[in-house]
C-alpha cells in the first residue's frame, strides 16, 4: 500500500496533487484548533476555498458551525496570501441542481486554471464533498461516474472515515453516475 499524500490534516485528501484538496469542515468549536487547521491549509498552497454548507447548519449537538472566513483571511494576510472563501450551499446529504454542479465545477476550474489551488468541503467531508469530487472527476474525463466512485474510494483509503461511503447517499451517488464528461 502507497503512502498518502501530504495532507493539511486528517479526513482531507488530494483529488489532484497540490491543486484540488477535498475534505471535512475546517472550522472548530475550539479557535486554536481551527486557526491550525485554517493555516494548514495554507501552509499546503490552499487559496481558494469551497464551503458546500448551509449558512444556518448545526451540529449533532444543534449548535452552529463557527465561520472561519475572517479567521483564515486573517491568517493569509500575516502570511502574506491571498485567500478566497465561497459558499455555494446544498442541503446537507442531498444533491444541487445540475446548474448549480456545473458553477460549482466552474468555480473550481476557474481557481486552479489562475494557479489558485482549492479546498472543497462540507461538515463530514464525504456527502457533498464526495458527489462536487465524482462530478469532477468525470467533468475532466479522468473517471466515467462508476469509476469516478471507486476512484473516490481510493483517495480516502487513509482517512479514518474510509469505511463510510462517499458520497453518502443514493441520490448523491447516481448524480455523479449520471454527470457527462465536460458538463
Amino acid at each position: 500500500m502507497t503512502k498518502p499524500l501530504n495532507v493539511p490534516f486528517p479526513r482531507s485528501y488530494w483529488v489532484a496533487p497540490d491543486t484540488f484538496l477535498a475534505g471535512f469542515y475546517p472550522g472548530d468549536r475550539n479557535r486554536r484548533a481551527m486557526e491550525q487547521r485554517l493555516s494548514a491549509l495554507l501552509e499546503c498552497g490552499i487559496r481558494h476555498i469551497v464551503n458546500l454548507m448551509e449558512e444556518d447548519e448545526t451540529d449533532h449537538d444543534g449548535k452552529p458551525f463557527r465561520s472561519y472566513e475572517t479567521l483564515v483571511q486573517g491568517i493569509a494576510d500575516q502570511f502574506g496570501f491571498q485567500v478566497a472563501c465561497e459558499r455555494t450551499p446544498i442541503r446537507d446529504l442531498g444533491i444541487p441542481a445540475r446548474e448549480t454542479m456545473v458553477k460549482i465545477l466552474d468555480g473550481i476550474d476557474s481557481a486552479i486554471a489562475a494557479d489558485r489551488p482549492v479546498y472543497v468541503h462540507c461538515w463530514g467531508g464525504r456527502g457533498r464533498t464526495g458527489t462536487v469530487v465524482g462530478c469532477w472527476l468525470v467533468r475532466h474525463g479522468i473517471a466515467n461516474g462508476t469509476i469516478a466512485l471507486n476512484h473516490i474510494h481510493e483517495l480516502r483509503r487513509f482517512e479514518a472515515t474510509a469505511h463510510s461511503p462517499s458520497p453518502e447517499t443514493q441520490p448523491q451517488r447516481q448524480m455523479v453516475l449520471t454527470w457527462k464528461r465536460g458538463e
